[in-house]
């Protein structure tokens, strides 16, 4: 399994621990919950790793990194 895979399945795991809906940008539905998390989500500056969406509105991002390079919040 590749680093990135590996990233993606942890971060989907914890999302949805914490009620978050996750879709693909193909799959797109913003009232699909609450809270939906995008995966490669388009910005102006290239797509980011999942954009987060709270009833539509654009709220945050998340950017996955190596470990030591990342913030643990």
């Amino acid at each position: 399994m590749s680093p990135e895979t590996k990233a993606r399945e942890e971060i989907d795991k914890k999302l949805i621990m914490s009620g978050w809906v996750i879709q693909d940008m193909k799959e797109l539905n913003l009232t699909a919950g609450i809270g939906v998390a995008v995966r490669e989500f388009p910005t102006s500056t290239g797509p980011v790793d999942y954009a987060l969406f709270v009833e539509g509105t654009p709220v945050g991002v998340i950017e996955a990194k190596k470990t030591e390079a990342g913030e643990n919040i």
